[in-house]
Formats: structure tokens, sequence, C-alpha cells
């Protein structure tokens, strides 16, 4: 299967120089693997061999968040939601509101068309899907919507019902009986996002609308899929990845051909979003990193983060 891969990619496919681990030098040994945020079976056979051995032989595994423990989900859940008793209809201008319910009815009209035999084979229903995934959504808080609005594409859908790569390195080392951990809080992932103020996020939430409105028109192409994403990190392409929108899962608003006065607005955004979703996080995430290892060193620790972070 990799040989399929050196045909498109720069330099073949992952080798052990040219993967997303790294060696903290110290004895035992402990490491940084940088993850994707796709589903696992696009991405397993092409991770070399030596990160897989780290992470067998790692003692304690730690992720940004502890993805297999319900109250994360939870959290995750109530952090996204509207205050009590208030409504995205209240909150956002009725013209956003009305685009946002059409391209909503729009998706799940056409959802039983994008799922894969596949999906139907694990018995995935579309109406299902899209209630695990747009169910509450009058309920949301607008940055929310417009991440949600942003992964209800085709191509998305397509890659539902199969465990993620982080997930899935957290499922084995559940299986395998190690101990895990988390060094983030969700509060600390949740908040940053909701930290824009009204005016971005409603900038924000129309771009996302615009751009699917031209996808649903014919009239744009995808800009950047996650299969070019697949692909660089197949290919161990790290300058790819890195500070790529698309692994920190959130949409780039500064590439669009905008006036003046919105390319203001975009700029904002974007630098707000590297501030506190990359470099504040960056730091928070080293200190603790640092703590555990200086508290543990007899421990080998093998830490997963999202490839765009590191």
């Amino acid at each position: 299967q990799s040989a399929g891969f050196a045909g498109w990619c720069q330099t073949g496919p992952q080798t052990d120089l040219n993967s997303f681990l790294w060696t903290i030098k110290r004895d035992p040994p402990s490491y940084f693997y940088g993850t994707i945020h796709v589903p696992y079976t696009r991405v397993w056979d092409f991770i070399p061999e030596n990160s897989k051995q780290a992470f067998q032989e790692s003692n304690i595994v730690y992720f940004e968040l502890d993805l297999t423990d319900p109250y994360t989900i939870s959290a995750l859940t109530s952090c996204q939601l509207l205050p009590q008793g208030e409504n995205l209809q209240d909150v956002l201008p009725r013209d956003i509101y009305r685009r946002l319910k059409r391209h909503l009815e729009y998706v799940k009209l056409m959802m039983p068309s994008w799922m894969t035999p596949d999906q139907r084979g694990k018995g995935l229903y579309a109406d299902y899907l899209f209630n695990a995934i747009a169910g509450n959504w009058e309920r949301k808080r607008p940055v929310w919507v417009m991440l949600m609005v942003n992964s209800l594409t085709e191509a998305d859908i397509k890659t539902r019902g199969v465990p993620v790569l982080d997930l899935y390195l957290a499922q084995e080392a559940e299986r395998m009986r190690k101990r895990t951990g988390a060094v983030e809080k969700v509060e600390e992932q949740c908040h940053p996002l909701n930290g824009l103020n009204f005016s971005q996020v409603i900038f924000a939430l129309n771009q996302t609308l615009l751009q699917q409105e031209s996808l649903r028109a014919g009239s744009l192409q995808v800009p950047y899929t996650t299969e070019d994403l697949i692909r660089h990190y197949n290919c161990g392409d790290l300058n790819s990845i890195i500070f790529n929108h698309d692994t920190s899962q959130v949409p780039n608003f500064n590439n669009v051909t905008l006036p003046p006065s919105e390319q203001v607005t975009a700029q904002e955004i974007d630098s707000y979003f590297r501030q506190e979703l990359i470099y504040k996080r960056n730091e928070r995430m080293g200190k603790r990193v640092k703590a555990l290892l200086e508290d543990h060193p007899d421990k080998s620790f093998f830490f997963a983060f999202g490839a765009g972070w590191c």
C-alpha cells in the first residue's frame, strides 16, 4: 500500500526520519507524537513502525483531552450551548438564521446519498447521523454552529463511523491497560472559541455559509480538503501540517477575496485563534508536560497531541 503513496509524495511515504514522532531523550525515553483528526484507518498503515513501537513500549499515554471519559464529552457539549432559555433564533440576524436553516435542511436531504455502502453496512442511518451532529443546533452558540456547518460536507460525512486517530490511540491504550491522562481541561479548549466577540462570530458564520452555498451551487471547488491533509500526513510532510487550519479544526477566513474592512475582521479572527489555540495552548501544555516528566522520572510517557499544535 505504501508504494502507491511514493508516487505522489515528494519524498516517499513517512519514514523514521520523516514522521511525526519526537523522542525526549532520557532514561527511559518519552515521546511526542503528532496525531491528526481523521479516521485512523486512512493513516494507520502509513505510520512508521518506530512510532507504533514507541506507543507500545511507553507506560503512560497522555492526550489533549480524555476522549474516552463520558464527562469530557458532556462537558464539551454543554460548553457549546447558549445560556439557558436562549435560542439561535433570538441571537442571530434574521437573514443569517434563515440561510442557516435552509442549508441544514439541504444537508439533511442530501445525507442519505452522501453515505457510503460501508457506513450503511455498519447500521449507520442518515437521520441518526444528522441528529448526532446537528440535532441540537438551535441551542448552540453561533461559533459552534459555524464549526458544525464547516464539517457537514459530503467528504466529512463519508468519514463518520470510524474512530479518529487520537480516539483510536486512546481506545488502544485502554485495551493495553496503560495509564492514560489529559493535559487540558475541556474549558481550556472550549472557552477561547466562546471568547470571540459577536461581530466576529457573525462574520465567520456568514463566510462559512457563503462558502457552503457556493459549493452547493457548484461555483466553488473545495479549497483544501481532508484528502490533502491525509496525503500530507501520510507523506510525513510536516510543513504542510503545521499551523494548517484543517488540523486545528478552525477555518481560515483570510484567503477569501474580501473588501478591506472585512479583511481586517478576518485577520483579527485569525490572529486571535493563533494566539489562543496555538501559542497560549502550547505554553500551557508544555508546562504541564514538563511537570509530568519531572514528577515521574522513571516512567516512559507517550504524548499524543494534534500535529497542528506541535
